[in-house]
């Protein structure tokens, strides 16, 4: 709900945002957090040295602005969320739009429900035909959903679309690899999550995303082989038998969807 004059929010939400060259789209993006019937408490974006107006619109915008120069998805959320100061860590991408209730639900979500730690949802993409639309949906993302948490064990994080307590953050930021620029950061940070940090998935917890990673093969290809370095590049100690026997010994919660 909107911060009211002279009191304070139960929580509070500080949104991350890692941007590369994506002036246009994060413009689009601050308007939508302008927008929000909740307003967050702090907006951090994460200039990954780019080279276009991307930090000018940043600045105009009243926003936080932190610079990383090591290029990659991993180091620029990184520096967002250790920059971040809120209770709450929320991620969008650049492309992302929020809906006017996105920040107002996730409090609500983390408020009613003190146990909850990581909280995220799918999107729906735009810019795209109608068939596109519903492939993205039932085979991108779902299939993201439905394998990656087969994978795990429970759900993954799913990075436009996401927000978990500070401390999580705090207790994984080190175990993570967050140096790597060739690995998805949402699913390399999923399968670092230690027993007491359940992911919940709420499917109608949604935003809008691009879908120019459909408009060349080149871009699909390049995301679909980071997925395969994401998986496999620690083998074998991240081979499912192995998260989910270390998920069984240390008592890890089943899968949590809402």
């Amino acid at each position: 709900m909107p911060s009211v004059p002279g009191t304070a929010n139960v929580l509070t939400i500080s949104v991350v945002i890692p941007v590369y060259n994506d002036a246009d789209f994060l413009r689009t993006c601050l308007r939508a957090l302008s927008q929000q019937r909740r307003p967050a408490d702090e907006i951090i974006v994460v200039d990954n040295a780019s080279t276009d107006a991307t930090a000018a619109i940043a600045v105009a915008a009243g926003v936080r602005l932190v610079t990383e120069p090591l290029r990659g998805i991993w180091p620029a959320t990184s520096a967002g969320y250790d920059a971040a100061t809120g209770d709450v860590i929320a991620r969008l991408d650049s492309d992302s739009v929020p809906p006017v209730d996105w920040l107002e639900r996730i409090e609500a979500r983390f408020t009613a429900e003190p146990g909850t730690t990581v909280y995220t949802g799918p999107g729906d993409f735009y810019n795209c035909g109608q068939v596109t639309a519903w492939l993205g949906d039932r085979l991108y993302i779902g299939g993201y959903f439905r394998w990656m948490g087969f994978w795990l064990g429970h759900p993954p994080l799913f990075g436009s679309n996401f927000a978990m307590r500070r401390q999580v953050w705090a207790a994984n930021r080190e175990r993570v690899r967050r140096t790597r620029n060739d690995v998805h950061d949402d699913l390399d940070f999923s399968m670092h999550l230690g027993p007491d940090e359940p992911v919940t998935l709420d499917r109608s917890l949604r935003v809008g995303i691009s879908a120019r990673p459909f408009q060349t093969p080149a871009g699909l290809g390049r995301r679909v082989a980071w997925a395969g370095r994401t998986l496999f590049s620690g083998w074998p100690d991240y081979s499912p038998w192995r998260i989910r026997h270390r998920s069984a010994s240390r008592g890890r919660s089943p899968l949590r969807e809402r």
